[in-house]
């Protein structure tokens, strides 16, 4: 399969980079963020595209993919802006691979009647990216354990916290996962779906 990955460079998306660049089933990567991620391999390529909100420019390149794994972090854009992101690229690929499989990486909690504007924003983006014409998919993660970051602070941080998540994964396991485990269950919902639209971490453990 062909993929699309937006937000590559972020804590998740290096974790999913890393599993499809891996998996035999994917045999060409593209990447879309705002700069280059400074990773290179036989089958992956990017495009720097400073304004996500407008994919007009490189929709012929977005052309010919089988799936979108949208793994942009709220932090590396405001809340608001974040939506206006997941939908321009849903809206977008919709068009342009009609049929394509959508994952969008949310968060425990998102609920677009939440009390948080977090939630309801998350949850909002949630609908209406499940109700374009491909076929979507929403993944709400809780606690993730990175394989890496490229953020001097974080990655002194997961390098503390990784001995503990053996002990919060038996104590929470339908509330923590890894981006390696996202990465996976990403690659096979893309393959052959899954049995419902919605994942929280156990499901996307068990995918």
């Amino acid at each position: 399969m062909k993929v699309i990955i937006f937000g590559a460079a972020g804590m998740v998306g290096q974790g999913v980079l890393h599993e499809c660049l891996a998996d035999d089933r994917v045999e060409a990567v593209l990447v879309v963020g705002r700069s280059p991620t400074g990773r290179a391999h036989g089958k992956s390529r990017a495009i720097a595209h400073g304004e996500l909100l407008d994919l007009a420019p490189i929709e012929n390149e977005l052309a010919g993919f089988d799936a979108c794994f949208f793994c942009l972090g709220v932090s590396s854009a405001g809340l608001d802006e974040h939506q206006r992101v997941a939908l321009s690229a849903g809206t977008t690929l919709a068009r342009v691979n009609p049929g394509s499989t959508f994952v969008y990486v949310s968060a425990a909690g998102a609920d677009a009647q939440g009390r948080q504007k977090w939630a309801r924003v998350r949850g909002a983006t949630e609908n209406a990216l499940l109700a374009l014409p491909f076929e979507a998919y929403v993944l709400r993660p809780g606690y993730i354990q990175p394989r890496t970051s490229r953020t001097p602070f974080y990655r002194l941080a997961y390098v503390v916290a990784r001995p503990f998540y053996p002990v919060l994964r038996r104590l929470m396991p339908s509330a923590v996962t890894t981006t390696e485990q996202i990465g996976r269950a990403m690659i096979a919902i893309a393959d052959h779906g899954a049995p419902k639209r919605v994942l929280g971490a156990a499901d996307i453990n068990a995918v």
